[in-house]
């Protein structure tokens, strides 16, 4: 006698289908495209969870090297700066108080020229 193993197969397919939900069109219903799309989009998640800390720490560079060219350094000036000041700030912190407290920046940019010379 043949097993089809129609219930079995139909829970497998449906859970593939369950994560394919929301996808553009054949994506969505055909069970073969579904699950290669399903695991596509895994392997973008993964991937992406990296790169999104990549994009922010670019940001937060680029934010700080256009805060501090008007006080007259660059951004590599700075760190170096701050390196031999021992002031120990992350850069996500650094951009956001160049951003919203401009008044301590110039202080913290202050100290970083000062140890430079």
């Amino acid at each position: 006698m043949r097993v089809k193993g129609g219930t079995v197969t139909r829970q497998r397919r449906k859970k593939w289908l369950k994560l394919a939900k929301g996808y553009w069109g054949h994506k969505s219903v055909g069970f073969k495209v579904a699950k290669q799309a399903v695991v596509k989009s895994w392997t973008y998640a993964f991937r992406d969870r990296k790169q999104v800390k990549r994009d922010f720490r670019k940001l937060w560079i680029a934010r700080i090297n256009a805060a501090v060219r008007p006080l007259g350094l660059t951004y590599s000036q700075l760190i170096n700066g701050l390196r031999k000041a021992n002031i120990e700030v992350n850069r996500k912190m650094l951009s956001e108080i160049a951003i919203h407290h401009h008044d301590v920046f110039e202080t913290i940019v202050k100290q970083a020229q000062a140890a430079l010379k």
